[in-house]
């Protein structure tokens, strides 16, 4: 193998007619701009080379990338010539090892990969021979080199994790709705700040909102419907682009809106998030409030397939995914039995209990029909009488006049930015009439679409904060609360009796099951007033009413399969018949899916008998202000077998 350094011999004489490359590389763009680095390192080499009788072929600059991994253009491109066959070149220069890598595995790799072809490796600082000693030398200062970058990236981070705690820009791009400005200079450093930026902060807000309310107050909507609205209404991004769901998504999880950016939050090298006692908070003005925020997040959460999947969303049974067992926390999921006399039962059971037994959790099962009247029962009675939600008004008028407050001053700021816009166009059209500007200039177009482009989006913002003001400006009185109260007991169940199963989740968030006798009803109080605003049109609900619709498949299989499953699960009244029924649906299914399918649903039949007993109980409701709207649900009827 090719020695890995070309260092003279002992008689003094050099190789003739070698060929030489010098690699050229500084870790940062700074010290790419001061313009000293790499024209020192260009003199030094090309002074080594000429020295020893080497024509330089090639030079390959590396203007401020770090030698900690191969990611480097220009790296790649003399890599890839070195190993041509044959290669330009035969010598690789470079001032010192540190400059062909910081990586002393990946430094040897390249190495042993040069060295197939015939390319060797000469530092004009570190010149070695090329016995074991010498070998041993150069991988003990490879091995030093990447110690020593992982020190000053460590010193490096730990300062930049401190200027992010006492307010500073590190630098990058500002989160949009905000830019960065110089706050205070400290040497020959200026350090800049995070303002907001009023342009494109009323798209910060209108995301929210649309997550929240939805448009026009139609409901909450769906992070890839909101960045279909506003591409619909041509509100752009920073530089003019189109929005996508995930810039989307983006902009409603960060906590930078709220007054918190987070540092140091994600390890780039190792491809993962960093813990949250290694983030560093920095203090920016905030955008949104944190109520806001925390209803969004609850919002996104509760639409998440990995928290609710559509079918809880979507199905029949009244409180699937917001029923759970109070002793083990886990779900409370149907179940059914049939009687002798074919009549079939429909229990919520505890999930643990129900796979395995009584030492998993000592859960109860309640009949589905009694549960679900005893929430619905209590929602309309008592959480919705209009003489305790009397006392939750001063929090909402006090909340609303401060958001319209806000409001009308941005409305202002908006219009002032408009006319200051609008101001510049004027000037500049008479300088163009005037023949003071060259009509000929490429950047004279350009700055014409930037200032119009500016001064439209002011007016759209401040139009569309106009008409959400005017449509949630009816004052809230009591009267009026006593109205929504009552619409909202009206939605709570349809025309025919049956109940109205999201406008019921939109009100209660969460129903625990204690025992027979303790059920209680779970939610906030921002999102009962928000539901009882929502229901009579003054300003959407948080969690609106979630909806989803299954589609139908398009392949024949798998429509025959759900065909197949939901007719058997009706049609079964015993053993004897679900036997016979699964079996011929089985004999006549065309494909195996179907036939899984099928055998799927006997089995689920056989194993479903249960029997409970439910006891005549008694409740009482905790205050509503002190605490989330919660209270104890009761049974009026006599247990049943």
């Amino acid at each position: 193998m090719t020695n890995a350094a070309l260092a003279p011999s002992e008689t003094g004489a050099v190789q003739p007619a070698l060929r030489a490359a010098l690699y050229l590389r500084v870790s940062s763009p700074r010290s790419a701009e001061s313009d000293l680095s790499i024209p020192d390192q260009r003199r030094q080499t090309s002074s080594y080379c000429h020295s020893n009788g080497w024509e330089v072929a090639a030079e390959f600059v590396e203007p401020g990338v770090s030698g900690t991994d191969d990611r480097r253009p220009a790296f790649q491109e003399m890599i890839d010539a070195a190993l041509e066959r044959p290669s330009p070149f035969d010598v690789i220069v470079v001032h010192s090892f540190s400059r062909f890598f910081r990586d002393q595995f990946q430094f040897e790799f390249y190495l042993r990969k040069l060295a197939k072809n015939g390319v060797q490796l000469v530092s004009i600082t570190q010149i070695l021979g090329d016995d074991p000693m010498s070998e041993m030398m150069r991988k003990i200062m490879t091995l030093f080199d990447e110690y020593q970058s992982k020190e000053n990236g460590k010193h490096t981070l730990r300062a930049m994790n401190e200027n992010a705690r006492q307010g500073f820009w590190n630098g990058a791009r500002p989160p949009i709705g905000y830019r960065a400005v110089a706050a205070e200079q400290r040497g020959a450093k200026i350090k800049k700040k995070l303002e907001i930026d009023p342009l494109h902060a009323e798209t910060v807000r209108r995301i929210f909102r649309l997550a929240l309310e939805g448009a026009d107050g139609r409901g909450p909507i769906g992070v890839m419907a909101i960045a279909c609205w506003l591409n619909e209404n041509n509100i752009r991004t920073r530089y003019g682009g189109r929005w996508g769901k995930g810039m989307v998504h983006q902009v409603l999880t960060r906590t930078t809106y709220i007054g918190e950016h987070r540092f140091n939050t994600y390890d780039v090298k190792k491809g993962r998030a960093k813990p949250e006692t290694e983030h560093a908070i920095m203090e920016v003005p905030p955008i949104i409030t944190v109520a806001e925020f925390e209803a969004v997040q609850r919002s996104l959460k509760a639409r998440s397939p990995k928290m609710m999947p559509p079918r809880a969303v979507g199905g029949s049974t009244l409180l699937t995914g917001i029923c759970f067992c109070a002793c083990c926390g886990g779900a409370m999921t149907l179940r059914t039995g049939t009687s002798r006399s074919g009549q079939e039962y429909r229990y919520y059971t505890c999930a643990t209990k129900a796979t395995k037994g009584k030492t998993g959790c000592p859960g109860v099962s309640l009949p589905m029909d009694r549960l679900n009247e005893a929430v619905i029962e209590h929602l309309e009675k008592r959480l919705l009488d209009p003489a305790r939600l009397e006392v939750l008004m001063d929090q909402l008028i006090a909340r609303r006049d401060e958001w319209v407050t806000e409001r009308r001053q941005h409305v202002a700021e908006m219009e002032r930015r408009a006319t200051e816009v609008e101001t510049k166009l004027s000037r500049l059209y008479e300088a163009i009439e005037n023949g003071l500007v060259d009509m000929g200039d490429p950047s004279l177009k350009a700055r014409i679409a930037e200032l119009t482009t500016i001064r439209d989006q002011a007016r759209g913002d401040a139009e569309r904060a106009v008409a959400h003001i005017e449509r949630i400006s009816p004052e809230i009185t009591v009267e009026s609360l006593h109205a929504f109260a009552l619409v909202a007991k009206r939605k709570l169940r349809h025309d025919d009796g049956s109940y109205a199963r999201n406008h019921i989740r939109a009100v209660a968030q969460r129903v625990e099951v204690h025992s027979k006798t303790d059920v209680r009803i779970c939610g906030t109080r921002t999102e009962l007033l928000r539901t009882l605003t929502a229901v009579s049109g003054v300003e959407a609900a948080v969690l609106g009413t979630r909806a989803f619709g299954p589609k139908w498949c398009a392949i024949w299989d798998s429509n025959l399969t759900s065909t197949i499953c939901a007719a058997t699960l009706r049609g079964l009244r015993s053993r004897a018949r679900s036997r016979s029924t699964v079996t011929k649906s089985m004999s006549r299914s065309r494909s195996p899916a179907s036939v899984r399918a099928a055998r799927s649903c006997s089995a689920a039949a056989r194993g479903a008998r249960t029997t409970s007993a439910i006891a005549t109980t008694s409740a009482t409701s905790p205050s509503l202000p002190h605490r989330p709207a919660s209270a104890r649900s009761s049974f009026a009827r006599p247990a049943f077998r």
